[in-house]
């Protein structure tokens, strides 16, 4: 992955709305949602939805899909793991780094 590419998707990921729409959309799989249900699902005003969607698939990190009026929005799951391999990359010269309780999300 590139370096641009790589600051590109942490950008897009750096803002709480765009985070938690990132997330459901991980939640719900190859489905997807349409921009309906995120917005219901994560109270967030359609017209501010549509604004941090596009910014989404302008990093890469879901796309968009149209299945007859509707509009369906998916995780980029091949992005999102070669983020996290660059990340990862020589991570702590190969040794283990943390226990596997210590590296548990507590978003």
């Amino acid at each position: 992955m590139k370096e641009t590419d790589v600051v590109r998707s942490l950008a897009a990921l750096a803002q709480e709305v765009r985070l938690r729409v990132f997330r459901a959309l991980v939640v719900a799989g190859n489905d997807g949602l349409t921009p309906g249900v995120l917005s219901e699902q994560l109270e967030v005003a359609p017209n501010t939805l549509s604004f941090h969607l596009k910014e989404l698939v302008h990093s890469g990190l879901i796309s968009q899909e149209r299945q007859g009026r509707n509009l369906i929005y998916r995780a980029s799951f091949a992005t999102m793991n070669e983020l996290l391999s660059c990340l990862t990359e020589n991570c702590c010269q190969g040794a283990a780094c943390l226990s596997p309780a210590a590296t548990a999300c507590d978003c």
